[in-house]
């Protein structure tokens, strides 16, 4: 690559593909994240009871996400060691969209194995996508950040899309059409990358042809990763249907692979190894980041079904909102970090990392006391599969927006930020199990968030004496509407905001310390922007 063109602000034509291919990706998987914890606590759990079907499906949730998260690293390392990532994206896709069709099937069985395709695929999706976006610069092109935030805009495109379509036909036409249209978009995103993949020229082959084709038990490799992939669909069922193993399951492979990358540091040079302790150090504040913003896909969902003044829309449909903000507001991002470095003043990986934890601390937080603005309203739930409208103890909707704002706006300083740090610090011929590492620190953060997210689930004798304190002050209506729906409704409303203040104040105390030790961070990072 000429000097002139690597200063050109022009991005690869080749980024444009594979933002078609995450987008479409995106948009089946945030097309059944919109519909899954609303299909499991108002329908397929409904027998439970309200308490017992949210506590099982944010435990299903969590395991999922912590499993789709957990997996890259799996996958990354069979794409560094024999697939290469083009393969690897190919057979991830085919994957996911079997298991998208499966989940349109309303079954417990079903949604399990459903769960365990879509999890195996991601693994392999994942990592290689994001690590053939990286492999389009050289060493600290300044178009590298620029492009991983146009990127980002893709994954955010079709998560914004993803709600507004798959969650509003799921809600109003039923779950099997939902769910089958988040499978439509994964075809799209495999038809989009095998029909460009080959515009990548080496990038993303396989690491060695011997290796692919090497027989093992009479195959050659490449099928034997395949094989191995659909023959692990039944274990990642079952830890999905006892999700309550996963901290038995998952904490002993996050060490590992901690323990993995450290070595790998203290192996390499100086300047390799203390890169990687900097990205282990970040992927502990990534953990705490996700595990409090994903409350998104499981209690704030629920939050929003019934305690949120929505008027007609839909539930799921708010799960929009954040992907529309990242839109509307990552080309001033991009734009901002590049004046900023222009000028010498674009703060630092470890400062963006704190200004993340610092937004999406005073999005909860808002949430968190605006307790003092709750009335008596109404909200539309389904019922026995069927629309209902019940009264409910509600805060305003520029609460749950003006929370998703400075949630988005944390999102923005650490997520694209995140993907673009773990290749410019990771050695070439690690960059894919460290970028599966990153994706593990998700896991964990589904893992932790899913039990963030139960403590929502409870409530009680204070609960409801704070709703009969509000309704004397006037803060819910008049004593007319003392019923104990309404006071029920009070008691969840409660739970919630306690819960959304203890996660808001702890993100803030992570920023400081993230603000604190930045200069050390920033040493060890010897010269990486």
């Amino acid at each position: 690559m000429s000097d002139a063109n690597t200063h050109s602000m022009k991005q690869p034509r080749e980024l444009y593909m594979l933002f078609f291919a995450e987008m479409w990706e995106r948009f089946s998987f945030y097309g059944m994240r919109a519909l899954l914890t609303l299909y499991l606590t108002v329908d397929l759990f409904e027998s439970l009871g309200k308490e017992g079907a949210e506590t099982k499906a944010f435990g299903i949730y969590a395991a999922y996400g912590s499993l789709v998260y957990a997996t890259p690293f799996i996958g990354g390392i069979l794409s560094d060691k024999v697939l290469g990532s083009k393969k690897a994206v190919m057979y991830g896709s085919v994957m996911m969209a079997i298991g998208h069709f499966v989940m349109a099937i309303e079954n417990e069985f079903f949604l399990y194995i459903a769960l365990s395709f879509l999890i195996i695929g991601n693994g392999f999706f994942k990592p290689n996508i994001s690590t053939m976006v990286g492999g389009l610069y050289e060493d600290n092109d300044p178009r590298r950040d620029g492009g991983f935030t146009i990127f980002y805009i893709g994954i955010n495109l079709g998560a914004m899309l993803a709600p507004l379509v798959c969650g509003y036909i799921g809600e109003t036409y039923g779950w099997f059409w939902g769910f089958g249209l988040a499978g439509v978009g994964m075809m799209l995103g495999l038809a989009v990358f095998g029909q460009g993949k080959h515009r990548l020229g080496e990038n993303g082959d396989p690491p060695s042809l011997e290796r692919l084709k090497k027989k093992v038990a009479g195959l050659p490799m490449e099928y034997v990763v395949y094989l191995g992939g659909l023959a692990a669909v039944g274990a990642f069922a079952l830890l999905v249907r006892h999700y309550e193993l996963m901290t038995y399951v998952l904490t002993p492979f996050a060490i590992g692979v901690i323990g993995i990358i450290f070595i790998t540091a203290i192996r390499n040079e100086k300047e390799v190894r203390e890169r990687l302790f900097v990205v282990i150090v970040l992927l502990f504040f990534s953990t705490l980041f996700w595990a409090f913003f994903e409350q998104a896909g499981s209690s704030i969902t629920v939050f929003t079904n019934f305690n949120v003044d929505r008027g007609p829309i839909k539930a799921s449909l708010f799960q929009s909102v954040n992907p529309a903000f990242i839109m509307l507001l990552a080309p001033l991002f991009a734009m901002m970090w590049l004046r900023l470095n222009a000028r010498g003043i674009e703060p630092s990986i470890p400062m963006k990392f704190a200004l993340g934890l610092l937004l999406l601390g005073f999005g909860f937080v808002a949430m968190g006391y605006s307790g003092s603005l709750a009335k008596v309203g109404e909200v539309e739930v389904l019922a026995n599969g069927v629309m209902v409208t019940k009264a409910a103890a509600v805060v305003p909707l520029f609460i749950l927006v003006g929370g998703y704002l400075l949630h988005t706006m944390g999102e923005l300083c650490m997520s694209p930020i995140g993907l673009s740090m773990v290749t410019k610090l990771s050695p070439k011929r690690n960059v894919s199990m460290v970028m599966g590492a990153w994706f593990l620190s998700s896991a964990m953060a589904h893992h932790i968030g899913g039990i963030i997210a139960v403590f929502t689930t409870g409530g009680g004798e204070e609960g409801q004496a704070a709703g009969e304190q509000a309704l004397a002050a006037g803060l819910l209506g008049s004593v007319g509407d003392l019923s104990p729906e309404v006071l029920e409704s009070y008691d969840k409303l409660a739970t919630y905001l306690d819960v959304f203040t203890y996660i808001g104040w702890t993100a803030v105390g992570a920023a400081v310390l993230a603000a604190a030790i930045s200069p050390i961070l920033v040493k060890w990072m010897h010269g990486v922007r």
